[in-house]
């Protein structure tokens, strides 16, 4: 890993921690909600927080009522880098999925897709994982979606 260093060459800058898909979900992410959320067509959010390091997630889906698959997916998320990237893998992750199978990714699998996280920035993962499980249980606790019996 580069270490970057000022003109001061007794002063060092810690080097980039994160792996390059890390990096490219947070520079560029995908199914990024820009605009007013009224505006997206979706039959289901959830949204949760970290109120101890601050982050936000704002998870929208829409779940074709016949199938129970996730035709789409948009996010919004107030935080950190890994926080940014870790929505933005599980909005890829999730999409095309059962809402079932969705369920069933980790946050173990998020941090793998990313190519890992520190250890410190592991909760990013976790609450990508929250805010998907919240957005299916308000799709499911609509009378018209209950859950598909197994």
């Amino acid at each position: 890993m580069p270490s970057y260093q000022t003109s001061d060459s007794s002063a060092q800058f810690t080097p980039w921690i994160y792996s390059d898909l890390v990096k490219q979900h947070f520079l560029e992410p995908k199914n990024f909600l820009m605009g007013d959320e009224s505006k997206y067509p979706h039959n289901c959010q959830g949204i949760v927080g970290n109120p101890i390091c601050g982050d936000q997630m704002l998870m929208m889906l829409q779940v074709d009522s016949e199938t129970d698959v996730i035709k789409d997916v948009k996010w919004k998320t107030y935080g950190c880098a890994s926080a940014i990237a870790s929505t933005s893998a599980l909005s890829e992750l999730a999409k095309g999925k059962t809402l079932d199978q969705a369920l069933k990714i980790s946050a173990e699998d998020i941090a793998k897709f990313l190519g890992g996280l520190p250890k410190h920035k592991f909760h990013c993962s976790v609450l990508g994982h929250e805010a998907l499980a919240k957005a299916i249980a308000n799709y499911r606790q609509k009378p018209q979606n209950p859950p598909a019996s197994s």
